[in-house]
């Protein structure tokens, strides 16, 4: 009878091999390279950033949009991503899914903090 106890730690691997993984998120700055899917990305520069400030009501959220260059390999492409809108990159879809700081109404700092922005990749086909 010692049969039955000895499934159960065979199995378990299989049962998290076949359980969802959680989408990779990186974390980059402006003008640095970060690997994501084996490939590369870098935010070159904010195109647009009229996000709604935090501590303020807007009739519409407003939106963010980087331009990023790709590296696969040796090849690369430059897009305009926007925060929320994935695209497609290396055999799945990359999403741009935060930008901080958070924009704030009123005063602002001398020197604010540097923009950080966080991808996140989904292999296989999902949809946008």
């Amino acid at each position: 009878m010692q049969l039955p106890r000895m499934i159960g730690p065979l199995l378990a691997p299989l049962a998290l091999a076949a359980a969802p993984q959680p989408a990779p998120i990186v974390t980059t700055g402006l003008h640095r390279w970060q690997r994501i899917a084996d490939r590369q990305v870098r935010v070159d520069k904010v195109v647009e950033d009229s996000r709604c400030p935090m501590n303020a009501r807007c009739v519409w959220a407003g939106r963010a949009i980087v331009r990023v260059t790709l590296r696969e390999g040796t090849r690369r492409r430059t897009v305009d991503v926007t925060l929320g809108e994935p695209i497609p990159f290396a055999g799945g879809k990359l999403e741009l899914v935060s930008v901080t700081p958070e924009k704030m109404a009123g005063a602002q700092p001398k020197r604010p903090a540097p923009y950080r922005f966080s991808f996140e990749y989904r292999r296989g086909k999902t949809t946008a």
